[in-house]
């Protein structure tokens, strides 16, 4: 079930106006690509951020000032771009504690440890007596890119990356910001939020939408299973998965359409 204040669910027109705008702006190539992986695969924005040329793309060497490649089939998503993971010690986020929670066993044993060492006059700090913090690992998976939109919008991005820089390296982010570094997740999260709320002017819609859209796609239209949804986007409990699905805003408005005219003919 949604919660109230969550990012929009774009219907197909309103993903369509948004393609459409973008050709209006600058860096139309770039922007598209961004778009379509974002909606099509339905990656986190760390994840989009971290993206290398050589997950997506085959570079062949540079000849004559150019430089041949070839999109692959299947982005391989490494584990150290997902949610939680170190990402290259690009996106690395600092953790305080705010909880800390024990079994009744341990919390017994900590009870004696604690008054042992205040027997024998030892000093006592509260930090040391903190339960080890559970690290995410992160999760890698394979996400076949045989969409025809997306792959259009890849190999049109990635021509004129490379016309511009033709010795660019495999290891070089696929997407560059307008002053030629790398994204951060957060201003990554901004421009996709920016291109569907202020240039396409859809109300309530962020960069989350994105991967909400692809989930409610996935459940609601396909019916394919919630352990498909799961996979794609890499939860690692289905229960996450649930939170992002959500039924199309022309599903809630039919069936509102509907009660009204069953309430007007009683």
């Amino acid at each position: 079930m949604s919660k109230t204040g969550q990012a929009r669910v774009l219907t197909p027109d309103q993903f369509a106006h948004l393609l459409n705008v973008i050709q209006e702006h600058r860096y139309p190539e770039k922007n598209t690509a961004l778009v379509q992986i974002s909606f099509k695969l339905g990656l986190r924005v760390q994840e989009i951020a971290l993206l290398q040329i050589k997950d997506v793309a085959e570079l062949g060497p540079e000849s004559s000032g150019q430089r041949p490649f070839k999109l692959k089939e299947i982005l391989a998503l490494p584990a150290a771009y997902t949610k939680g993971a170190d990402a290259l010690k690009r996106s690395k986020s600092t953790y305080q504690r705010r909880r800390i929670s024990f079994s009744v066993h341990d919390f017994h044993q900590l009870v004696q440890r604690i008054e042992t060492m205040a027997k024998a006059g030892a000093e006592i700090k509260p930090e040391d007596f903190y339960p080890e913090v559970k690290k995410h690992r992160g999760k890698s998976r394979d996400l076949p890119m045989n969409d025809v939109a997306l792959r259009t919008a890849m190999e049109n991005h990635l021509a004129i990356r490379l016309a511009a820089q033709p010795s660019v390296k495999k290891t070089d982010p696929l997407f560059l910001t307008q002053k030629g570094g790398p994204y951060s997740p957060n201003t990554l999260q901004e421009h996709l939020a920016l291109m569907q709320r202020h240039w396409a002017g859809i109300e309530r819609a962020s960069s989350h939408s994105r991967r909400r859209t692809l989930m409610t796609n996935i459940i609601h239209e396909q019916k394919k299973s919630v352990k498909v949804a799961q996979k794609i986007a890499g939860h690692v409990s289905p229960s996450t998965t649930l939170i992002y699905e959500e039924p199309p805003e022309e599903s809630l408005k039919d069936a509102l359409r509907q009660a009204g005219f069953h309430y007007l003919s009683t």
